[in-house]
Parts: C-alpha cells; structure tokens; sequence
C-alpha cells in the first residue's frame, strides 16, 4: 500500500531548463511561478517571455500554495494504466488571486466522494516521491 494519493506507476515530471525552478521548488516544500520583472505579471506554464509584454525579462518567485477552487472534474475512468483501480479521483483547477489570478492544475486530496464548492479554499500539500530513480514531487491541494 501506498502513502500516495495517487497509484505508483505513473510517469515521473521530468524538469527541463525552462521548468526547474518550480520542480526544485516544489522539493523545499515551495511553490514557485513566473514573474516578469519588467511588467510585474505572474504566468503560468512557464514560457520563454512574459505573456503580457512579450519581454524576456521572467523569473520564478515563490508565493503562497493557496488559493481557489475554480473549477474541478471527478476522474472516473482512468487516463493511465497505473489508475486502472484508482477511481474516482479529483482533479482541480486552483485560482491564485495573490498572483494575478494565474491557474494552476492538481488533485484534490481527501475523499474522492467530498462534496466539491467551487471557490472554496485550498492549500498546497506536497508529496514527495523518494521511491524512484530521480525523487521529485507533486503538488496537490486540500480544502482549508
């Protein structure tokens, strides 16, 4: 049995150099965007240039794991052979009004039966996979 919200077997998050930051982030129990420095946005996903001013000038800055829930989807079929006998599970799509309003996606922890109230507040939970060949973590969300 595992102490993983979801099956093992999935893929890992493989960082890439656009990307690090926030996956290295998330290993210190940190949860880190992009903000550009020229126009003072948040983005998210990570990108080359800053959504709203198009200059390069982007770096990851840490900022609260909370936030709200916008939007949400109860899995009950699998998308991946390891979630074969996993289901239902909860995915959120999780609004950030201290960054811009920025979205991010994850799962829902807790019973995967929970009524879900769309604008409640969430919190960050960190799960960290030290199993494998390259540790790495997911960020995941409870109600507050």
């Amino acid at each position: 049995m595992s102490d993983y919200y979801l099956n093992p077997g999935l893929a890992q998050p493989a960082a890439t150099p656009l990307d690090e930051p926030y996956w290295s982030g998330l290993r210190e129990n940190i949860l880190r965007a992009q903000r550009c420095t020229a126009c003072g946005k948040w983005q998210w996903g990570p990108e080359w240039i800053c959504h709203h001013c198009l200059s390069d000038a982007v770096e990851f800055e840490e900022l609260p794991a909370t936030g709200n829930i916008y939007s949400y989807e109860r899995v009950w079929h699998p998308v991946h052979p390891a979630l074969a006998e996993q289901g239902p599970y909860i995915v959120v799509l999780v609004e950030l009004p201290h960054a811009d309003n920025i979205r991010m996606v994850g799962n829902l922890v807790g019973d995967p039966h929970q009524q879900v109230t769309i604008g409640a507040q969430v919190a960050g939970v960190f799960e960290h996979h030290e199993d494998v060949d390259q540790p790495f973590t997911l960020l995941h969300w409870t109600v507050e």
